[in-house]
């Protein structure tokens, strides 16, 4: 391990989310009373969803399209690609039906939001530049991929349904789903308001970031802990898939971000949204789209390993491959 890789590790594993999270994993495997009501949960998820996604608004408002257009593009396209890479390693490899096969695959080409907020708090710990705009990555990103696992598990598993049928309520689900409504929603308020709206919200937006998300992480270490369990039934394939699959998208998206010079600090936001696998709105639309998908593959797999995975050992072991494959951020 080189000494930047340890450096980096020390400083991820002792940064604050990363502890709130460890004592929220810590905490149910001691089998604490500990629990986060549920309205406090949705609470924290609405606040950072929403600033995130303001945030991201008011940079692409002081950036520009023009700047923006292509990086957007790329990683819309990543989201769509994805999918169709990881649906043949768990079909052939893991001999995993069509669709819990198409299932994973979608959960792998979507994003999870945490980790990537996890990930802006990270450079922001280690003092690496990135840019704004990144969050628009995760608008993206999360939709195409859903919709690309649901077509290959309809494909693999044709039912009663037609697939245009099935494929409308993908969309439908993916584009009005809570998390990507708030997103979008919250970057277009703050593209329309600019970098003024984000001053006159800086005292609600910005000051008790971190310590809100100390709070979700706290609760996601416990959710996650919960799924501790069912790894004796996802298998070792499984286990195996949780973490490499992150390390291999990780470096197509930082290979996808030197083609097209993006700085280190913004290829990292990439390559950890392309490293992530969403555990809401992929979820969701999976119960709907795919209900003969097992939820036990598809949720301890992004849940229970890939997402603990991430942002431990995942953050920094992404910023070593960035230094070997991008130039520094200015």
């Amino acid at each position: 391990m080189s000494l930047e890789l340890f450096s980096a590790l020390s400083a991820n594993l002792l940064s604050p989310a990363v502890l709130f999270f460890v004592l929220g994993v810590a905490a149910t495997l001691a089998k604490s009373d500990l629990r986060f009501p549920e309205a406090l949960y949705a609470t924290l998820t609405i606040y950072l969803l929403v600033a995130i996604g303001f945030k991201g608004g008011s940079a692409i408002s002081k950036a520009g399209l023009a700047t923006i257009w292509k990086p957007t593009l790329l990683a819309m396209s990543l989201g769509m690609v994805i999918p169709l890479l990881t649906y043949p390693a768990l079909r052939f490899l893991g001999r995993l039906s069509p669709v819990d096969a198409a299932a994973i695959s979608a959960h792998y080409g979507s994003v999870s939001a945490v980790t990537f907020i996890a990930a802006t708090n990270y450079l922001r710990h280690v003092q690496l530049p990135y840019q704004e705009y990144s969050s628009a990555f995760l608008a993206v990103m999360e939709a195409p991929a859903i919709i690309v696992g649901v077509v290959l598990g309809r494909l693999g598993d044709p039912g009663a349904r037609s697939i245009w049928t099935t494929v409308r309520e993908a969309v439908r689900e993916a584009v009005l789903g809570r998390s990507v409504v708030l997103l979008v929603g919250a970057m277009l308020i703050g593209w329309a308001t600019g970098p003024k709206g984000a001053e006159t919200t800086a005292g609600f937006f910005v000051a008790p970031f971190q310590g809100i998300l100390a709070l979700f992480l706290l609760e996601m270490g416990m959710v996650a802990a919960r799924r501790f369990g069912d790894l004796r039934k996802v298998g070792t394939f499984l286990l195996g898939f949780g973490v490499v699959a992150p390390v291999l998208n990780a470096l197509l998206g930082l290979l996808l971000a030197r083609s097209i010079g993006l700085d280190r600090g913004t290829g990292v936001l990439l390559a950890t949204l392309a490293a992530s696998a969403s555990y809401i709105a992929a979820p969701a639309a999976m119960r709907l789209s795919l209900p003969d998908a097992n939820p036990t593959f598809y949720l301890t797999a992004s849940l229970g390993i890939t997402f603990p995975f991430n942002i431990t050992v995942g953050l920094p072991l992404y910023l070593e491959m960035a230094r070997r494959i991008l130039p520094p951020s200015p």
